[in-house]
């Protein structure tokens, strides 16, 4: 199964200067007071201007803890803190977190286009950024993820990350879609699952948990990792010391990172 990287890829960023000056920011070519401020080489913008500006008729609010924007055919809802935006069944990657200064709900331009089903320019002469209305339809979640590649891999990072950060979740999903396109491994999700080699490759399919619901959390970190969030590189393996007496991974391969109880390597 390939990955889904679609055209505005998460992990582009724009290197800017840490302030964009008015006009320096255009949506179907006028000029919009977005708030852009840049962080760590991302162009963050506010939700609600840029939004408005590619979707008129949208209702933007506050509904308890988050903003919502509702359109013809989307809704979108952005939490400040969370790492990641949802609109109509997606959820989209931001790793640095949806932002909240001055009464504004901030994103990446880049990830809000994304939702939006526009399109992001950067001219590295001027420094503008150039917001494009796409021409087709916002895409759902029911277009974008295969139902059973999310089936599995909900319940398999469920089972494998109880108690375990959001990130921590991504990271199990990461080595479970490395694998999926290692020469060495099965090369569907599901197949790397339930790979019986060596008396089986994970604990929830020899213990059954991996047939329990998937916590909620669970099912947005299948959704963002196939998106194309990674968090721990080329990982085909993890472990968690603490917990196990068999730690032929941690003599047999090379060490990428630590989240929460678990170590992983490549």
């Amino acid at each position: 199964m390939k990955r889904l990287f679609l055209s505005l890829a998460l992990s582009l960023s724009l290197t800017l200067t840490p302030a964009l000056a008015a006009g320096d920011l255009t949506v179907d070519g006028r000029a919009v007071d977005a708030a852009a401020t840049v962080r760590n080489n991302t162009t963050y913008v506010s939700l609600r201007a840029v939004t408005q500006a590619l979707q008129p008729d949208a209702l933007i609010l506050w509904t308890g803890d988050r903003a919502l924007a509702e359109g013809e055919d989307f809704t979108l809802t952005a939490q400040p803190g969370a790492l990641y935006l949802e609109v109509n069944g997606r959820a989209l990657y931001i790793p640095q977190g949806v932002l909240l200064e001055s009464g504004r709900t901030l994103v990446p331009v880049r990830v809000l286009a994304e939702a939006l089903g526009a399109e992001v320019d950067w001219n590295s002469a001027t420094g503008e950024v150039t917001v494009t209305s796409g021409d087709g339809d916002i895409l759902t979640g029911a277009e974008v993820y295969d139902s059973n590649a999310l089936y599995w891999l909900s319940r398999i990072i469920s089972a494998e990350s109880q108690g375990e950060s959001l990130v921590g979740k991504l990271a199990v999903g990461n080595v479970i879609l490395n694998r999926v396109d290692h020469a060495d491994f099965p090369s569907t999700i599901y197949d790397v699952i339930f790979d019986s080699r060596w008396g089986g490759q994970f604990e929830p399919v020899r213990n059954g948990t991996v047939y329990n619901t998937p916590t909620q959390e669970s099912v947005t970190a299948a959704k963002l990792v196939l998106e194309g969030a990674e968090v721990v590189g080329d990982s085909l393996y993890f472990l968690a010391p603490s917990l196990t007496s068999n730690h032929w991974i941690m003599n047999n391969r090379d060490y990428v990172a630590t989240i929460g109880v678990h170590w992983f390597y490549r």
